[in-house]
């Protein structure tokens, strides 16, 4: 505990007099552009992989970055996407799963999670990525097998994200986004799923868009009309 008090005093010493105004700002409230579901793993930090500033990301972070879909299962992520989208508005949800996830590995070797019946239950969420990856990577193994069940995960979870109402109408009105991203430690690398092709390709550092996973939007909302129109 006392690194974390000296580095708060670092941070009150050395960081806050540089940001002062950024957080006087936020301190009347937060605006984020993107919410960022991730797992609890303490390798994956967010704010420092992605050089983001406070009040520019909203974070929530949970074994196996799970989603559990709408009405199965009332939980702290359910209602933080909710939130995020109802109130804070932001424009794109991020699901972020990582390379070496004890979460994956735990779904491959069941016996890991002996006298752990929460985590257990919780990993239920992920029987989708589970199933889908025993039939479509049989033939792989070891670190191999765990890379695609890692990315049938994230894939998992962006479905189940839909069937939050507030997403599927965010999403069909065409102003909310989603992604599916996989981090790589070791080499810093980025994946990110193509919903256009279904796979995962490498995010270039610059210079090219990055691929979504969200579906066309259906309609939008028709300003000062109080209707409805579909996209042209």
């Amino acid at each position: 505990m006392e690194r974390m008090i000296d580095g708060f005093a670092r941070f009150r010493r050395e960081v806050f007099p540089e940001q002062r105004e950024v957080f006087e700002q936020l301190a009347k409230g937060q605006s984020p552009h993107t919410m960022f579901i991730t797992c609890a793993d303490s390798r994956v930090m967010p704010e420092m992989m992605f050089s983001a500033q406070p009040g520019e990301l909203f974070v929530y972070r949970n074994i196996g970055n799970i989603v559990p879909p709408y009405a199965q299962h009332v939980s702290g992520v359910v209602a933080a996407v909710e939130y995020a989208v109802k109130v804070l508005e932001v424009q794109h949800i991020v699901i972020c799963g990582h390379s070496d996830c004890g979460a994956m590995k735990a779904l491959q070797h069941p016996g890991k999670l002996d006298g752990m019946p929460s985590v257990q239950s919780w990993l239920k969420h992920a029987d989708v990525a589970q199933h889908v990856t025993a039939e479509k990577c049989a033939h792989l193994h070891g670190e191999d097998y765990l890379r695609c069940l890692t990315e049938e995960n994230v894939v998992a979870q962006l479905e189940h994200l839909r069937t939050l109402p507030a997403v599927a109408v965010g999403m069909a009105r065409g102003n909310l986004n989603i992604h599916g991203w996989i981090f790589d430690i070791p080499d810093a690398e980025l994946r990110a799923f193509d919903g256009a092709e279904g796979r995962f390709i490498d995010v270039p550092v610059s210079g090219h868009p990055v691929p979504q996973a969200s579906p066309m939007a259906r309609f939008r909302i028709a300003r000062g009309h109080g209707g409805l129109r579909s996209p042209r």
